[in-house]
């Protein structure tokens, strides 16, 4: 197992499992119970994004292709809340699609880390350490909202857009 393991299981997580597939639903519960992670499961988009305020879940996983709201439209709606807390809290959107523009729509729509299926415990529990042992920069702009969409922090580069931070 990963040496991160013991630290996650420390932080006594919380999260949501966001898919409209009982069982991968049931596998992502079993995966996280695990790594002592409870989770609360949820079949639909919408109904998950009227829990998330009152439960305030340390991170979301959701599927990319649901029905009725599928996980771009429920991280769109998520990112658009009001409080900053639920706003902000990490999402790892799982799929099957390694389309570019799949991604790329994932990434604009403030997605912090993507899993491709077929999912294992060592790719599962390394998205987690991403979102919660070293999440990046938050964005908050007119057009765009959620992590910070570069990975790296060059500091050798010295161009017009370098950053301030």
């Amino acid at each position: 197992m990963i040496s991160n393991a013991g630290q996650l299981s420390e932080l006594k997580l919380r999260a949501f499992v966001v898919d409209d597939s009982e069982h991968m639903r049931g596998l992502l519960a079993r995966l996280l119970q695990r790594m002592n992670i409870r989770c609360e499961p949820y079949q639909d988009g919408s109904k998950s994004l009227a829990a998330v305020e009152a439960e305030k879940p340390d991170f979301i996983l959701t599927d990319y292709s649901m029905e009725p709201m599928d996980g771009i439209s429920f991280l769109r709606a998520l990112r658009r809340l009001a409080n900053d807390r639920i706003r902000t809290t990490p999402v790892i959107m799982i799929t099957g699609h390694t389309e570019r523009d799949k991604i790329t729509a994932a990434r604009d729509a403030g997605v912090n880390e993507i899993l491709v299926k077929p999912i294992t415990q060592g790719g599962l529990q390394s998205r987690i350490e991403e979102v919660i042992l070293r999440p990046r920069l938050w964005v908050d702009t007119p057009r765009y909202c959620g992590p910070c969409r570069r990975r790296r922090n060059d500091q050798n580069y010295v161009g017009p857009e370098r950053r301030k931070k």
